[in-house]
């Protein structure tokens, strides 16, 4: 299956313009998956949308969201589109989905690491990224459930120095990832996504860029397959 995606992207390379195809090459060698973003239970739509373009921007691949209460509709104006770069992982199955996410999460090699101003045993700059991270964000007013404090291997504060408690949600995210990456990139971590995991994404980004790609691959397919 992985040599079917690697010729069905590089043929799909062929109806993007250079520039595409260059830049789709650049972005997937600083794309990561050793660092991912957890939000939980967020009510504000706008506030995922800017979280999952804040995700794009830094080079994150994978988000993650737990819509318990909360059912989550894309903000465009917001997101600028980064939706489509980024993979959404959604838990939305039971009345109550942190477990199940942070479960999965745990069973993939990461330390999941809860954001919360309160009853903390490290804060950002303590993060050592050597091993894979998840950070959780809580919704806007309660912050992360009990479920997901519980399942915490470390519950991180962002330091602050003024009288608000807490960032904003899409600001945390953003303060974090900005000081976390900065941190990865400048260690000799293997944080870069395998070639089997860029080309499923560099598929994808195809797809997305390209009018009538079904048919497209389909064509290559059936003379692949002949």
């Amino acid at each position: 299956m992985s040599k079917l995606i690697y010729n069905l992207v590089e043929y799909l390379k062929g109806f993007v313009v250079n520039e595409r195809k260059e830049l789709f090459e650049n972005r997937i060698l600083q794309r990561t998956k050793h660092l991912t973003i957890v939000l939980e239970n967020i009510f504000q739509g706008r506030n995922i949308s800017a979280s999952i373009r804040s995700a794009d921007c830094f080079g994150i691949q994978d988000v993650h969201i737990i819509e318990n209460d909360n059912i989550f509709n894309d903000d465009s104006e917001v997101s600028m589109g980064a939706e489509k770069w980024i993979t959404t992982f959604r838990y939305n199955n039971k009345k109550n989905n942190t477990v199940d996410a942070l479960k999965d999460l745990k069973s993939k090699g990461y330390q999941i690491i809860v954001t919360t101003p309160h009853n903390t045993n490290c804060n950002l700059d303590d993060l050592d990224v050597t091993n894979k991270i998840a950070l959780v964000f809580g919704s806007e007013v309660k912050g992360c459930s009990e479920e997901a404090l519980k399942y915490a291997d470390k519950r991180m504060r962002i330091p602050s120095y003024g009288f608000t408690e807490s960032f904003n949600v899409s600001v945390s995210v953003s303060l974090c990832l900005q000081h976390l990456t900065h941190k990865m990139r400048k260690t000799k971590v293997n944080w870069n996504l395998t070639l089997e995991q860029q080309n499923k994404i560099l598929l994808k980004w195809l797809r997305s860029s390209i009018k009538a790609s079904k048919e497209i691959e389909d064509k290559f397919l059936s003379e692949y397959n002949s």
